[in-house]
């Protein structure tokens, strides 16, 4: 009876147990994850059926069930391959946060891989088989390396800064008020010529006569150590504007000393790359508060001061303007290496200074041109049009 009643009571227990198995079974199937109280079950009923000889069925249902516990997931899951955590654009992304992960915290945090039932090979998903590609040229990711060639590999890139675009040179097209025939001599008969301009000659329109066949010009600057012509900043600017070479002269003052008025030239003269020489104005002038005439050799000596200076501060030889009578007295013979811009409106410069080599040679001081109200000095340069693209280029 005890005996019987002992075997009743474990059958039920058992009975119980596999029924519950058979709910946790169940459970695990819908994805249920095992409490601390159903592990605590779990061993007590291996306990009790290991104590009993007839343990064999049982320990082969408890394998069956620690199996089923071990996974995680149902055999339709273990047949499915792995979904790739590749995205595309079809795929649509979850719209709540995704947890960040530092990348080097990644072996560290990462659960180990769970081992399958399944025994045969696994599926590669297929966000990793390779796709199917033409063989040949890549798609290039960046500009092709032609388009960044120049159009001709060939060129010289530096031919532009080695030889710079020479200026269109207009043709004369001045008048004159009180022509003069120079016969043979005729500066008409050379090609570059220009003007010279201070506050006399008023507004210009810069653009109308470089057509007229102002191809240069110099502007009056300063004179003395104080005087600067009210014209000069705006005439300098204008004439640059309009693609004229241009230049500047000061008129010297012998009553002020050479460096005073060489330190007024540079404070009111800008240093230009492209700047004409600059040009020393002397000559007797009656008009003048100074009437001084002090010896030749002291001329020279002022004129040797004020060009040092300028020539230092410009890198370039200043170029000597000067009248017949000025020259005759303190000029001739000498100063035989600095260039001359001579003054003669009645005749050749050869026959009223014979010997001296000349520059510019200023022939008229009455000439008429559109673009400028009244008269202007006319002056052509000594060459024709390749000589005066040499020698602006050398300056």
């Amino acid at each position: 009876m005890a005996r019987a009643e002992l075997g009743n009571a474990r059958f039920k227990a058992v009975s119980s147990n596999l029924t519950f198995l058979s709910k946790s079974l169940l459970a695990i199937e819908n994805g249920r994850v095992f409490s601390s109280g159903d592990v605590a079950v779990y061993l007590l009923f291996c306990v009790q059926v290991l104590m009993r000889p007839s343990a064999l069925p049982a320990i082969l249902l408890a394998a069956l069930v620690l199996s089923g516990c071990a996974a995680s997931s149902g055999a339709e899951d273990v047949l499915t391959p792995v979904p790739s955590a590749e995205t595309t654009n079809a795929i649509t992304k979850p719209s709540g946060p995704i947890p960040a992960a530092a990348v080097g915290d990644m072996a560290q945090t990462s659960a180990p891989q769970e081992a399958l039932s399944w025994t045969g090979p696994v599926p590669e998903p297929e966000a990793l088989v390779p796709a199917d590609r033409p063989v040949g040229m890549p798609m290039p990711t960046e500009r092709p390396v032609a388009m960044l060639m120049p159009a001709n590999p060939d060129a010289d890139l530096d031919a532009g800064r080695k030889s710079p675009s020479r200026g269109q040179i207009y043709g004369h097209r001045f008048r004159d008020a009180k022509p003069i025939n120079f016969g043979s001599t005729s500066p008409r008969k050379l090609a570059v010529h220009g003007v010279d301009v201070s506050r006399w000659q008023g507004e210009i329109d810069w653009e109308t006569l470089r057509k007229q066949g102002a191809n240069f010009v110099y502007i009056k600057a300063t004179d003395g150590g104080d005087h600067l012509d009210p014209m000069f900043k705006k005439n300098w600017r204008r004439a640059k504007e309009a693609g004229l070479k241009h230049g500047a002269y000061h008129f010297f003052y012998w009553c002020r000393t050479a460096g005073e008025q060489a330190d007024w030239f540079i404070r009111n003269v800008p240093r230009e790359a492209n700047a004409l020489p600059p040009v020393i104005d002397v000559e007797w002038n009656g008009e003048s508060s100074c009437k001084r005439r002090i010896s030749p050799a002291r001329v020279r000596e002022k004129m040797q001061v004020f060009m040092d200076k300028l020539e230092r501060y410009y890198g370039q030889r200043p170029i000597i303007y000067t009248a017949p009578d000025f020259y005759r007295d303190n000029l001739k013979g000498q100063m035989l290496d600095y260039p001359f811009w001579l003054r003669s409106v009645a005749a050749h410069p050869s026959k009223v200074y014979p010997g001296r080599k000349w520059l510019f040679w200023q022939y008229s001081g009455s000439g008429l041109s559109e673009g400028v109200e009244g008269k202007i000095d006319l002056n052509v340069f000594n060459g024709n049009e390749s000589d005066w693209h040499d020698w602006v280029a050398s300056r």
